[in-house]
């Protein structure tokens, strides 16, 4: 079961990206097989590195958004960077600085936008006005570039549809 937990990423080809505008509709939920945790994880990933291991990411956990437990709702958005800052890093150095509560629900779509200007980005959710989570810490650096991946779990059923990618 662990083995399914590995996070997937499907390389969009062609497009070197440092800054600017990443825009998606995507819907995530467990498989049926998927263990108790799993939350149908979701996102996009970017500045992916040739190793595939090397990248920052936003992605959402859909079965948070409306769980009957405040701290799960908190933990609805997350920003990590791999290999060294993954979420559970993350959480155990600044709890609650990469994460945040967005009202989502699995197996539906939602929008999302990053707006990403060198070491600063933002999640925008079902076109919100304000940011959903904000990190002015990109962890990859100002002037870091790679590929945009669609990011999901292994345990996940993923759909992805409008990818709009906008170099700067």
């Amino acid at each position: 079961a662990e083995a399914g937990r590995r996070d997937h990423l499907a390389l969009v080809e062609g497009v070197e990206f440092s800054s600017g505008t990443i825009e998606v509709d995507l819907a995530g939920e467990p498989g049926a097989a998927a263990a108790g945790g799993a939350r149908g994880f979701v996102g996009v990933a970017f500045r992916v590195q040739p190793d595939r291991r090397t990248y920052d990411c936003f992605y959402l956990r859909p079965t948070n958004g409306r769980a009957d437990d405040q701290e799960r709702r908190n933990h609805t958005a997350q920003y990590i960077s791999h290999p060294e800052h993954t979420w559970f890093a993350l959480r155990e150095k600044t709890p609650s600085r990469y994460e945040s509560y967005v009202d989502i629900v699995p197996a539906e779509w939602i929008h999302l936008k990053i707006e990403i200007d060198g070491a600063r980005a933002r999640l925008y959710v079902n076109h919100s006005a304000q940011p959903a989570l904000i990190v002015n810490d990109v962890k990859s650096g100002p002037a870091a570039r790679g590929l945009v991946a669609l990011w999901f779990e292994g345990s996940t059923i993923a759909h992805f549809a409008n990818l709009r990618i906008t170099p700067r």
